[in-house]
């Protein structure tokens, strides 16, 4: 994520603000030019960019829910941002709880749109293209007594849905723990979907299948049996020399999905700390960055290799970091020489496909 300033009093800001501490400044982020801008009322339910005079309406989540900080160009006729509008379900919002869970769900999933669009992904709403993507935020009914009748958070021709109880932080790790997870979050969630999405789109029926398969393995395999295995028997011993999570293993589908939101935080924190002039020098390792850090743009590097450079000392430090602090690592992962030729393949494809 990059670092945002306020236009009227170069205040540092966080991607989700819609209020300047500092100077009290309204605060939109315009995809448009991919910057969180200050603005200011402009009349006619229009805003003007402080710093450069350009007019936006608001998105109806943030006039009407609070739950939104974009913007829409004044000449846009949508009523919702490029983000809001792949909602297709959202849900009960008379409930307090879902209310509160749904805008925590919105500011995730605002990050994965943000990478999506650095990255110059499609990313169309599916009721205006059929080619496109829509999100279903499901709450489970009261009175359960049917685990398998909850909302199960996944993938299906295009249409992402999340359980709202993956943004509440004590039901989420409940789950890590029952499922031996090291790392679970909403964002991860997030990235993990729309790899199975952007399967569909960019791999499956395109010259790519071929490179994928030999990479991932077969998917056409049955996916159900597959799950079914998985769950019953566990991951390969080995797993951890050609997987990047024991979920991985189970199946192709499931390994690209992986690796995939393994590429999307890789290159979203690559970038956060290129924007903070991190370089990090780990004495003696033979991965040490060797381009100063404000040439480096992860979501526009053409090497692949450059990227490595820099990641796996940034991860070093990061863990080096939360243990100084008595934390588990920040980043629970090994990059074993085939995750790193897999998440090669995934750089070539957003960058060439």
């Amino acid at each position: 994520m990059k670092l945002f300033h306020c236009g009227r009093c170069a205040n540092l800001l966080y991607f989700e603000n819609s209020r300047c501490t500092r100077c009290g400044a309204d605060l939109g982020f315009a995809p448009d030019v991919m910057d969180l801008l200050a603005i200011e009322p402009a009349g006619n339910a229009t805003w003007a960019s402080v710093a450069s005079g350009d007019l936006y309406r608001l998105c109806g989540n943030y006039q009407n829910q609070r739950a939104c900080n974009w913007l829409i160009p004044k000449n846009d006729p949508h009523t919702y941002c490029v983000a809001c509008r792949l909602n297709r379900t959202i849900p009960d919002l008379s409930v307090q709880k879902n209310s509160d869970l749904w805008r925590r769900l919105e500011k995730e999933k605002r990050r994965l749109v943000y990478s999506v669009l650095r990255l110059q992904l499609p990313c169309e709403p599916r009721n205006e293209d059929q080619f496109g993507l829509a999100f279903d935020f499901l709450a489970d009914q009261p009175a359960m007594f049917d685990e398998r009748s909850k909302v199960a958070t996944g993938h299906a021709n295009g249409v992402i849905t999340i359980n709202i109880a993956e943004a509440d932080p004590v039901e989420r790790e409940r789950m890590r723990n029952q499922m031996a997870e090291p790392y679970r979050t909403v964002l991860g969630h997030f990235r993990h979907e729309s790899g199975h999405y952007y399967w569909d789109l960019l791999v499956r029926s395109g010259p790519w299948l071929g490179p994928v398969r030999e990479m991932f393995g077969d998917d056409t395999r049955d996916y159900r049996q597959a799950m079914d295995e998985h769950y019953q028997y566990g991951p390969p011993i080995d797993w951890q020399s050609r997987y990047i999570s024991a979920y991985a293993s189970s199946h192709a589908w499931e390994d690209w999905a992986e690796t995939w939101a393994h590429y999307l935080h890789m290159v979203d924190t690559l970038e956060t700390a290129w924007q903070f002039g991190m370089r990090v020098n780990a004495p003696q390792s033979p991965m040490v960055s060797s381009e100063p850090a404000p040439e480096f743009d992860p979501y526009q590097a053409g090497d692949f290799d450059a990227l490595i450079r820099h990641w796996l000392p940034l991860t070093l430090a990061l863990n080096s970091l939360n243990r100084s602090m008595g934390h588990d690592d920040a980043y629970p992962f090994v990059l074993a020489a085939p995750v790193v030729e897999k998440l090669r393949l995934v750089h070539r494809i957003v960058h060439g496909g």
